[in-house]
């Protein structure tokens, strides 16, 4: 084994054991105890959704700086994001993406189609349309009309939410053709500028 080998060896295990500790005093104790949202959290190396300076980060219980202004949410942020989702392979989904594929990564093998868009786009439309689940990575102040437009009837949606400066998870449904977003668990998650609120004038 090369010098190189054996670094990358070291660094592997290294991760892995990052990976264990991020479920074991993360996840579980603030009641992310599916096996499913394990397992896929557990299987997919972090390390590799973040600028190589900021991989020594990858696992902390805060967001990590991806650059530009975008972050990439902590873990428990996607696990609850992911258990709420509830995702299954009759699920036609769309992902609001915040700059990092992890999140695609992880939510890609449990439904049966994944539509990935930035959120710098989504004020140009949404394609697809109908999804029965749509994600938002990162935390919003309003609901586009473009998303609510695009999720189906009945359909779920889970986002952050920012209130009074608070980030929330939020979940939602449609129905009757409104979407209504209901805040479950303070949580940070990274806020999303594109979807914040008109800012009003005061005098």
């Amino acid at each position: 084994m090369t010098s190189t080998e054996h670094t990358a060896t070291i660094a592997n295990t290294g991760n892995q054991l990052a990976r264990r500790a991020m479920i074991d005093s993360q996840l579980r104790p603030s009641g992310v105890n599916e096996p499913w949202v394990l397992a896929a959290m557990a299987s997919l190396p972090r390390e590799d959704y973040v600028p190589e300076a900021a991989r020594p980060l990858a696992y902390i219980d805060r967001a990590v700086p991806l650059g530009d202004g975008r972050f990439l949410a902590p873990p428990l942020a996607h696990g609850r994001m992911l258990a709420e989702a509830a995702p299954t392979t009759a699920d036609h989904a769309l992902l609001v993406s915040s700059g990092s594929e992890y999140l695609a990564a992880l939510l890609r093998p449990l439904v049966g189609s994944l539509t990935v868009v930035d959120a710098s786009s989504v004020a140009n439309g949404v394609p697809g349309g109908s999804y029965s689940l749509i994600v938002i990575d990162g935390a919003i102040e309003v609901l586009p009309d473009a998303l609510a437009n695009a999720l189906a009837d009945g359909g779920r949606i889970v986002s952050g939410l920012v209130e009074r400066g608070v980030t929330r998870l939020g979940s939602g449904r449609k129905a009757a053709g409104a979407v209504a977003l209901i805040a479950i668990a303070d949580i940070g998650i990274p806020v999303l500028a594109e979807f914040a609120a008109p800012r009003r004038w005061s005098f």
